[in-house]
């Protein structure tokens, strides 16, 4: 591997992740330098990798290279390769505006759950959610939820309780407590019911009611333990309450927004009638620098 890795620290509502510009697809990242990457005692610590690379230059984009300029080849904490990640989303877009590739306003990103469209708000352009994360907030549009037949049930306590099986581009199971202290440790994957439903792993959501159109939320993300926050998680706790809640908005013909107060700060997500999603939220960047030479040239290929 080259031993000269420009690097950038990002988080979206505190989801955060190592952002690897490589426009041209020039790195071999392996998923032991991912983890290493990630690793928040002997690395730079994130949640996950963006891996900043020209579609037409990843044989995972080319085809889309004519819809979105850009694809995010993101990857998990430990190394895993993931179809989409809706904090990774908004901190990708905040990363090709700080590198002066894009400006406010719209774009597309290729990713491996499809091309997302991208508004980038101006600092006086509020956000539906209004509020501080309003003002510049970025808003991802999430395409459509799916519901995958089948009953599932998560292992809250010592019993089972029924969930959600929602598919947001990556799998979801939501389920609906009484306390979020219930969610646990969430250090290890909680056990879901049955098993086969999700042979690639699944995201978990922990969800709380906090009033009329708001919910809060524990996560626990396959490939990294429980995060800060989640927003393709957002999304499915979103259409799951409106489901519960009798808004579907296919059959009210009106949209659903709820806010959802993750450990991390909040996401305001809207389902409209015709299924299209849209997730409005901060992203930062924190932090550009380069890898040491001698660490980088000892990342496991």
């Amino acid at each position: 591997m080259t031993t000269r890795i420009a690097f950038l620290k990002g988080h979206g509502t505190q989801n955060d992740f190592v952002i690897v510009p490589d426009p041209d697809n020039d790195l071999d990242l392996s998923p032991a330098a991912v983890a290493a990457l990630c690793d928040r005692r002997a690395g730079i610590g994130a949640d996950g990798v963006l891996h900043v690379v020209r579609s037409a230059a990843h044989p995972e984009a080319r085809a889309l290279a004519d819809e979105a300029e850009w694809f995010m080849d993101y990857r998990n904490g430990d190394g895993s390769i993931a179809e989409m990640c809706g904090n990774g989303v908004r901190v990708f877009a905040r990363y090709l505006q700080h590198a002066g590739h894009v400006g406010a306003g719209d774009l597309a990103i290729a990713t491996r759950g499809g091309v997302k469209t991208v508004h980038i708000a101006k600092d006086d352009e509020t956000s539906p959610g209004g509020g501080a994360a309003g003002r510049g907030a970025i808003t991802v549009g999430m395409g459509r939820a799916l519901f995958p037949e089948g009953d599932v049930s998560v292992l809250v306590g010592t019993g089972h309780r029924p969930a959600t099986h929602v598919n947001m581009g990556n799998p979801h199971a939501v389920t609906f407590v009484d306390d979020l202290a219930q969610a646990g440790d969430l250090l290890t994957a909680p056990q879901v019911h049955p098993a086969t439903a999700y042979p690639d792993g699944v995201n978990v959501e922990f969800v709380v009611d906090r009033g009329p159109g708001r919910l809060a939320m524990r996560v626990h993300e396959r490939g990294a333990g429980e995060t800060r926050s989640c927003g393709t998680g957002a999304c499915a706790v979103a259409v799951a309450a409106a489901r519960r809640d009798g808004a579907d908005p296919a059959l009210t013909g009106r949209p659903a927004t709820y806010v959802i107060d993750l450990p991390g700060g909040s996401l305001t997500v809207t389902e409209h009638p015709d299924g299209e999603i849209d997730m409005t939220g901060e992203a930062v960047i924190v932090a550009e620098g380069e890898l040491d030479a001698d660490w980088a040239a000892a990342l496991p290929d």
